[in-house]
């Protein structure tokens, strides 16, 4: 039985399976997390990218898919597996949700945006 933060973690993974799926960031984040589900087995993680791929732009369906896949899967390993798949997986879904409202500012004409030791400085309209 799996406890609650695991199960918020379980429907994190899935929600962000829904919403990579045909961005820009699909490619990346579907390589990063079946490489991380296959748990360093070759096989485990083609087997996992071919699920993400067939899976992917069915919307809430995908979501729910991918939380039950990932639900079964922390339940079926040992804690100490559990608890460093976890980790991944929270590091993954941090990574990759949301990218593109963190870390912006926007002061008058001029929006910053920063992270990933990057900054950008756009500077609209009239410049003096």
């Amino acid at each position: 039985m799996l406890d609650e933060a695991t199960l918020a973690l379980a429907a994190s993974v899935g929600t962000a399976v829904a919403q990579a799926a045909g961005t820009d960031a699909w490619t990346t984040f579907r390589d990063r997390l079946a490489s991380t589900l296959g748990r360093g087995n070759a096989e485990r993680e083609a087997a996992q990218r071919e699920r993400l791929d067939r899976t992917a732009g069915r919307g809430e369906e995908t979501a729910a898919a991918w939380r039950t896949r990932t639900e079964d899967l922390l339940e079926d390993l040992p804690p100490a597996e559990r608890a460093a798949l976890e980790a991944q997986l929270k590091a993954l879904v941090r990574e990759f949700n949301n990218p593109g409202i963190h870390g912006n500012l926007f002061l008058g004409n001029t929006a910053i945006q920063h992270g990933n030791d990057n900054i950008q400085v756009n500077r609209f309209g009239p410049h003096q």
